[in-house]
């Protein structure tokens, strides 16, 4: 495949950029987090990191909303032309799930917390509304699902990550750059 030169690359916009990497790293944090958390004995210790973990997970729902907000009002940049049709309705469809589920796991964690009888105070200082009255059934259920949400989540993070790199460094057709600012060093490859 052709390479395109870095100065002609079209990108996303510096929003768009600061809001996909700041989830991302919010994500990364987020999921070691959560297994770790889960395990430990119940004790202040595990009270502090479920609250900072829902703190977070309810700043990516936030992040998100407006990422999607940015995203309907300005167009992503084009894919090179040279990208095969399959694999563009393949990211596009990645990217569709990517967003459904950064949405639905915060979604599924407040709903958890809120069976679970534990509201969720943003940063210690806003109660947010109960999602759903407290029921230890249906708690157990949306750890289930939350947990579920969060593996899928990780798995199409790998492929997205493996796409990303596969264009970079065996395409070389600029897909990564996209996303990456333009006073950034551009990879070799």
């Amino acid at each position: 495949m052709s390479s395109t030169p870095a100065a002609e690359l079209a990108r996303y916009t510096l929003p768009a950029q600061l809001l996909h990497w700041l989830i991302a790293l919010l994500i990364f944090g987020l999921f070691p987090l959560g297994l770790y958390m889960h395990g430990l004995p119940l004790s202040v210790r595990k009270i502090e990191l479920y609250s900072w973990h829902k703190w977070f997970g309810i700043t990516v729902l936030l992040l998100v909303v407006l990422r999607i907000g940015w995203r309907l009002t300005h167009r992503p940049p084009p894919l090179p032309g040279d990208i095969p049709s399959w694999q563009q309705a393949a990211a596009a469809l990645m990217h569709e799930l990517l967003y459904l589920l950064m949405l639905c796991i915060p979604l599924s964690g407040w709903a958890l917390s809120s069976a679970a009888g534990v509201p969720v105070v943003w940063w210690g200082v806003w109660k947010l509304p109960n999602l759903l009255p407290a029921n230890p059934a249906m708690a157990h259920l949306l750890e289930l699902v939350h947990a579920t949400l969060n593996y899928t989540l990780a798995a199409l993070v790998a492929v997205h990550m493996a796409a990303a790199l596969k264009h970079q460094f065996i395409d070389h057709d600029g897909v990564l750059l996209r996303m990456l600012p333009r006073s950034l060093p551009r990879p070799r490859h």
